[in-house]
């Protein structure tokens, strides 16, 4: 009697779980409907993204400016405790925050990713501190990147799923190609008010074009129904248990190691031009542009043709060759030409994050997609702190300051001979090994890093087409894995 009256109440419970979560979505369609115009495309992601990182675009030399008004000694180096802050926030929340999605769905988290990453914009001159304040905080939901690759995968086949990705990191670079330049001649029009003004129109913008335009993509079919764990939500088991699982431990350390070098290069590259080689702002634009057209380029024509031709393994192989010769010109380059040579080399490394991309969303399951792409971009964002905090801690280190009262390089390289010194303890040591011209020491640092990472792509399974040029089945990759641990675990039995 006992018994029934406890599985009796356990159905009520269950019953009233039920009854609360239909209650709650009904109030969360209510706010935010899944409707919008046409199925949900690949294109929706594609606004989503441009109209992000266009409005941030427009703020690149005020983000700079700003930067070395609050913080006028070692400017790079809070530069990195910022995005460093902003990077571990946004390695924790990324598993939670792609495990949701797979339940409620991406429209909404698309807001609210969009809404946090942007929302620090207004106060970049009313109140640097907390706007700065508000950049660290923002990284527990800057998770953009992630909804948008989910959504992607949604809507897309295996075999298109590639150039899709593809477009989505091209587009990121279409949004660079003219907003630094725009924002730089509406700056030298009227202010740098009026042109963060503009990324807080352009962010809003692209929030009313989530709520009204963009349709849900993820089908009720689909949806995860589950309750979630903190075991299935905190990064650090969710590491633990990807350590088990080969092929994705081994994604992630290669995401680690190429990504890493790339975060730092970003957080400091614009000013290390203009500083150290002398780049002009009109310069800075049109680099800018360069490198963007040429990414928009690679990571549509080339990556198509790359992932034909030879498949995902030998495209990550190919751009992370072409990131270790861009970091190397990046580290010893001392000319103007060698950087627009180096600038085009990084175009074409763009190539490879969208094939690790398409390689982890084949070797997930299809109502898994959001929290494995939340881990590999929770590795990321952790590679978005680290980096800016590495490369700032390397220069400081080789004493190469990057505030605005340093001169050009080129404007001292005939009185010093460009010689590399260290500072320990407030002495200013000359070393005989580092006298040698090595302006950009983080960057050689990076492209041993990069090295390391195409070592271990070495290892991933192999996915060129076979003799008759079609695509070896990808969905073969996660059997072999499988089927490799199986007989793992088999041989472990038979040998106790």
């Amino acid at each position: 009697m006992t018994d029934y009256v406890t599985d009796f109440d356990e159905t009520l419970n269950t019953d009233d779980d039920g009854e609360k979560r239909v209650k709650f979505e009904n109030r969360r369609y209510k706010i935010i409907k899944p409707g919008g115009f046409g199925k949900p495309s690949v294109y929706h992601g594609l606004v989503v993204i441009f109209l992000e990182f266009f409005a941030w675009g427009l703020l690149t030399n005020p983000v700079i400016s700003t930067l070395n008004q609050t913080f006028p000694t070692h400017t790079f180096l809070m530069n990195g405790v910022i995005h460093g802050v902003k990077g571990l926030l946004t390695f924790l929340s990324s598993p939670l925050l792609g495990a949701y999605s797979d339940i409620w769905g991406r429209k909404s988290f698309l807001l609210i990713t969009v809404f946090f990453t942007c929302c620090p914009i207004p106060l970049m001159k009313i109140s640097p501190m907390w706007y700065f304040a508000l950049i660290s905080v923002s990284g527990l939901f800057s998770v953009t990147f992630s909804v948008v690759y989910s959504y992607v995968a949604d809507v897309t086949d295996e075999n298109s799923r590639s150039s899709a990705y593809g477009l989505v990191t091209a587009t990121f670079a279409a949004s660079l190609i003219t907003s630094p330049a725009i924002g730089a001649h509406l700056a030298r029009l009227y202010s740098e008010n009026f042109v963060i003004a503009l990324g807080t129109v352009v962010a809003i913008l692209d929030l009313v074009f989530i709520f009204f335009v963009v349709p849900e993509s993820l089908p009720e079919r689909l949806r995860t129904d589950q309750k979630i764990s903190w075991d299935k939500i905190d990064p650090f088991a969710a590491l633990k248990n990807i350590s088990n699982d080969r092929f994705i431990c081994l994604i992630c350390l290669i995401v680690l190691l190429s990504y890493l070098p790339e975060a730092g290069q970003y957080s400091c590259f614009f000013v290390y031009l203009r500083l150290m080689l002398g780049f002009s702002e009109d310069e800075i634009a049109y680099f800018i542009a360069f490198v963007g057209i040429f990414s928009c380029i690679a990571q549509t024509a080339l990556l198509a043709c790359l992932q034909k031709y030879f498949g995902s393994k030998e495209t990550i192989m190919v751009g992370l060759f072409f990131q270790i010769v861009q970091l190397a010109a990046y580290g010893i380059a001392t000319s103007n030409w060698v950087m627009w040579f180096a600038g085009g080399l990084a175009a074409l490394s763009s190539v490879t994050y969208p094939s690790i991309s398409a390689f982890v969303s084949v070797y997930a399951k299809d109502n898994q997609q959001g929290l494995v792409q939340g881990m590999v971009n929770g590795v990321r964002g952790l590679c978005n702190g680290l980096g800016p905090a590495l490369f700032g801690f390397i220069f400081y280190l080789f004493d190469v300051n990057l505030n605005e009262s340093v001169p050009p390089l080129s404007s001292t390289m005939s009185t010093f001979s460009n010689r590399t010194t260290i500072r320990i303890s407030g002495n200013s040591i000359s070393s005989s090994m580092l006298s040698r011209d090595v302006p950009g020491p983080p960057f050689l640092f990076g492209a041993l890093l990069a090295t390391i990472a195409l070592m271990f792509s070495l290892l991933l399974p192999s996915s060129k087409p076979d003799s008759n040029e079609f695509f070896t089945d990808t969905r073969t990759i996660e059997h072999k894995a499988r089927l490799l641990d199986i007989d793992s675990d088999s041989n472990d039995n038979i040998s106790t």
